[in-house]
């Protein structure tokens, strides 16, 4: 059994996405058995939680043996992890935070798979956060998309702009935030062409919405995709990995500086 306290309102899905990553696999099943208790009742459905709410998860063995994530590196300052596709961050955070000090750097969508960095302490938190926002620390992805490239390595730029409401951004020639997209053919395969992508800024959705502009769209991605070529590939999540990221720093994480930490995880 896994017992949670909710802090906020929200919906029990949402709440169970955030915080038990193992019980987010199989919500529905759960839900069925009726093996999901909130404030010591049985629940058969998503209902609508308060701050204050005890929730408690009855989990198989096979259902607690499915891992959200796993550890590539730990030491008393950072903890970096190759996160599975269909967990939401927060739910590693989370996870994480039940074994000490933790602190949420940076995410991954839900179903991008990869490589995530955590602080455990305020200092390398601060130096972290201070990386990201200087760009030093280089994130490259591996992307599987659809169609032939017509350029086997390109440096790509345009503007993103978010629409909150809608979740989603959309790329313009010339409105919204700079936005600069590397990316380099590894392989053609047939209709499909898996790339390395840098990223050289970092915005919401930047690589999914960016390759959907520039008519290469992720395979599976159901926001941006070609829903088309997904059917015909049964692709119902976006085939993209976090597959490498490099930490420049001269201060208190100076012994990461140039290290690399790569995902275990292919495409």
């Amino acid at each position: 059994m896994k017992s949670y306290t909710v802090t906020e309102n929200q919906s029990l899905k949402d709440f169970t996405d955030n915080h038990c990553a193992q019980a987010s696999f199989c919500f529905r099943a759960l839900l069925k058995a009726r093996e999901i208790r909130v404030n010591g009742e049985r629940v058969g459905r998503d209902i609508p939680l308060q701050a204050g709410d005890s929730v408690s998860y009855f989990l198989t063995a096979a259902q607690r043996e499915k891992q959200a994530f796993s550890v590539l590196y730990r030491d008393e300052n950072v903890v970096v992890v190759d996160k599975e596709s269909g967990v939401n961050s927060e739910a590693v955070f989370s996870a994480l935070a039940e074994e000490g000090e933790c602190y949420f750097v940076h995410r991954l969508d839900r179903n991008t798979a990869g490589v995530m960095i955590f602080a455990c302490n305020e200092s390398s938190n601060g130096a972290l956060l201070a990386a990201f926002r200087a760009k030093r620390v280089e994130k490259i992805y591996h992307a599987l998309v659809c169609g032939k490239m017509e350029q086997r390595h390109a440096v790509e730029e345009a503007c993103l702009l978010k629409d909150e409401r809608a979740a989603r951004v959309k790329i313009t020639k010339d409105k919204g935030e700079k936005i600069v997209t590397e990316y380099g053919l590894l392989e053609e395969r047939g209709e499909l062409s898996l790339l390395k992508v840098t990223l050289h800024t970092g915005k919401t959705h930047q690589i999914r919405a960016h390759l959907a502009y520039l008519a290469h769209p992720v395979l599976g991605d159901e926001k941006y995709g070609n829903q088309e070529i997904n059917r015909k590939f049964h692709a119902t999540r976006q085939r993209l990995i976090a597959k490498e990221l490099t930490l420049h720093d001269r201060g208190v994480l100076a012994y990461l500086d140039g290290r690399a930490f790569a995902s275990e995880k292919n495409l």
